[in-house]
């Protein structure tokens, strides 16, 4: 199966209100041998203020972002889509892109009225070359060089680790430069830890995945969390039975017997509990595991007997109604949870249903006159809500005055809040955020901040809402 190795360059680090300025991918083969590359640039959504620090990251100016030569938003993603669908089936990856760059993505395909999970339906499957990397380093730690940082801790960050590995990485925060570095990492495991590589290429297909937690007694699980890596010996203890990629795991660490009789209520707070005698473990996001003879030394549960562990592992695997409860407690941990008020935060709130994906697919058929009729017949309000904002920043000549003045009244607030405790970027934010920035900052730094201030006051005036 071919990869599709992408990036994204974004206008901040929040996955739900940041959007994507630059998407780049290139296709390879299985050995990672260059196919095709694609790359886009777009012009900033009205009501998507970025984030100074990221600017000054990436290099994108001002005038970049209101680039009328650009594309907008909704038609880059139309592009994008198309691209990925036509290297499609594949296998999708980046640079620590499950956490951030897939998340972006989403976004980006939801609120422009296209299905979500692109990476992984239909075939495709979902690598995280950063996730690679850590594997590599925590099982044969010579395949790479891993850099330390200003706080004398290693650093996975791209741009530290590909230079010191040989890629001269002099597009560094550049969508393109970061894929190829990407490539560059990952044809380094690959070469230099083959068997890691091949264990990691295994576990990005959730049946592997959910058939190796549920048939090997024990084994080593590993995750990096603030600078540190952490590994234990588990074993699986359960399944949600609502969503069949989640996975609980028992650190072995831990005695059971404290937690056999335990009601699902009780076990629902053991989730929360540090450190943690029960895990998640989501089989659709490339776990790194590995056979427990292979756990490093400071796993923990070593310094258990044998016999002791043997027993642990034994006692959960001859209790089926604990395994039973602990998957119904997987499954209830979050059924209290309110609804986010934030548009943005209710992407995973349901699937989209059957009859509104025909309409969709219909929707970016038709004319943009005739968009509006169909409108009103989506039955998923998130998906009306944004599809109204697609006509707002699209064709606001087509809206009525009563909605044209609702979707300003709404984009005026979503700029000009003075409301701290809102998630999204706003001016007042991004003005002090910038000020933080100057501090450090030289000459050249100094100047390019000081053409985002211009920008930033001069924002409302342009969009109308000053």
């Amino acid at each position: 199966m071919p990869y599709v190795f992408y990036d994204t360059e974004t206008t901040d680090v929040s996955t739900a209100f940041a959007q994507i300025l630059q998407f780049a991918a290139i296709k390879t083969d299985d050995d990672l041998n260059e196919i095709e590359r694609f790359e886009i640039r777009c012009r900033l959504l009205p009501h998507v203020i970025p984030s100074p620090k990221a600017l000054l990251v990436t290099g994108i100016s001002p005038e970049t972002l209101t680039d009328p030569a650009l594309p907008t938003h909704y038609q880059a993603v139309r592009e994008i889509r198309q691209k990925l669908m036509e290297w499609s089936p594949a296998t999708f990856i980046g640079y620590n892109s499950i956490a951030f760059d897939e998340e972006l993505l989403r976004q980006a395909l939801f609120q422009t009225l296209h299905p979500a999970y692109l990476t992984n339906t239909n075939g495709n499957q979902r690598s995280d070359a950063m996730r690679i990397a850590h594997a590599a380093h925590i099982y044969q730690p010579n395949t790479i060089s891993v850099p330390i940082n200003e706080k004398e801790k290693q650093t996975f960050k791209l741009d530290r680790l590909a230079p010191i590995n040989g890629f001269d990485h002099n597009r560094a925060h550049d969508a393109m430069g970061d894929v190829e570095a990407t490539i560059f990492v990952a044809d380094l495991v690959k070469e230099r830890a083959n068997g890691i590589w091949q264990s990691m290429r295994r576990f990005v297909n959730k049946k592997q995945v959910v058939d190796y937690v549920m048939t090997e007694s024990c084994f080593a699980l590993n995750e990096r969390y603030f600078g540190h890596m952490y590994s234990w010996l588990v074993t699986y203890c359960g399944c949600n039975p609502d969503y069949d990629s989640q996975l609980a795991v028992f650190d072995l660490n831990s005695d059971p017997d404290k937690y056999l009789s335990l009601s699902v209520e009780e076990l629902i707070e053991v989730f929360n509990k540090s450190p943690k005698p029960i895990r998640v473990l989501i089989a659709n996001r490339q776990p790194i595991m590995m056979p427990a003879e292979h756990a490093p030394a400071d796993t923990k549960a070593l310094s258990v007997p044998e016999s002791e562990r043997n027993r642990r592992i034994e006692v959960i695997q001859n209790d089926r109604t604990f395994r039973a409860r602990v998957g119904e407690a997987l499954s209830k941990r979050f059924a209290d949870q309110e609804p986010s008020q934030h548009l943005e935060k209710r992407i995973y709130d349901g699937f989209t249903s059957w009859a509104d994906k025909n309409l969709l697919e219909e929707f970016h058929e038709e004319s943009w006159e005739d968009r509006i009729g169909l409108i009103e017949r989506i039955q998923d309000r998130r998906l009306v809500e944004y599809a109204n904002r697609l006509v707002y920043f699209e064709r606001p000549d087509l809206l009525s005055d009563r909605a044209s003045q609702e979707m300003s009244d709404w984009l005026a607030y979503r700029i000009l809040t003075d409301d701290e405790p809102v998630p999204w970027m706003s001016i007042s934010k991004a003005l002090v955020n910038l000020e933080s920035e100057l501090e450090s900052a030289d000459q050249d730094e100094t100047e390019f901040l000081e053409r985002i201030r211009e920008f930033l006051v001069a924002r409302p005036n342009h969009l109308g809402v000053g």
